[in-house]
C-alpha cells in the first residue's frame, strides 16, 4: 500500500531529520537530492550537504538530480526527496524566471509541477518529500522572492493533495495536518 508523506516547515526546523526517521526501518531507500551539487566555491553549502550525507544509512542510494519526476518514476524502492524548495529553485533557474516576464516561463513551470505531482501520486512505495513552508512571512520585497514563494506554495499544495499525510515541523516538533 502506498504512503506518501509531505514534510514541511521552516529552515532548520528538523524537517529532514523527521523525514529520514520515517524511512529508518527501510533497508534500501533512494534519496533524491535536487539541490545544487556542492563545489569548492561555496564551503558553507558544501558543509550543509555533507551534514545531510553523513546521516544517511549505508544502504541508501543518493540520486542528485533536478529531474525529480523522472527519478520518482525510475525507482521502485522507498524514497525521500529533500528538498522541494531546491527543486523549485533549479526549475526557476533553468527557465530563466527571475528576469523574464511570467508569460514566458509560467507554462513550462506549470508543466513541470504537473509532472512532479503526477509522479508523486503514482508512487506505490513509502515516499517522503521535504519542503519549505514560506507562506508564514511577509510578502517578499523583491520579485524573485515573490516568484519563489508563489511557485513553491503551488507546488506544495499539489504534493499535499496527492499525499496521505502532511506534517508540519516547528522547532523540532511534528504537527500532523
Amino acid at each position: 500500500m502506498s504512503r506518501r508523506v509531505l514534510v514541511t516547515g521552516g529552515v532548520r526546523s528538523g524537517k529532514s531529520t523527521y523525514a529520514e526517521s520515517l524511512l529508518a526501518h527501510e533497508q534500501h531507500v533512494t534519496y533524491i537530492a535536487p539541490g545544487p551539487i556542492p563545489d569548492d566555491s561555496d564551503p558553507e553549502w558544501r558543509a550543509r550537504v555533507l551534514e545531510h550525507q553523513k546521516r544517511r544509512p549505508a544502504g541508501w542510494t543518493t540520486v542528485e538530480t533536478a529531474e525529480v519526476a523522472s527519478a520518482l518514476r525510475g525507482t521502485e524502492s522507498p524514497v525521500v526527496v529533500d528538498c522541494i524548495g531546491t527543486w523549485v529553485t533549479a526549475v526557476l533557474d533553468e527557465v530563466a524566471a527571475w528576469e523574464a516576464p511570467d508569460a514566458q516561463w509560467r507554462p513550462e513551470v506549470d508543466k513541470r509541477i504537473d509532472s512532479l505531482a503526477e509522479a508523486w501520486a503514482a508512487r506505490d512505495q513509502l515516499s517522503v518529500a521535504v519542503t519549505n513552508e514560506v507562506g508564514f512571512g511577509v510578502v517578499p520585497g523583491h520579485r524573485s522572492g515573490r516568484i519563489f514563494r508563489d511557485v513553491l506554495g503551488i507546488t506544495n499544495q499539489r504534493l499535499a493533495e496527492a499525499s496521505e499525510e502532511v506534517a508540519l515541523v516547528v522547532a523540532g516538533r511534528v504537527l500532523h495536518l
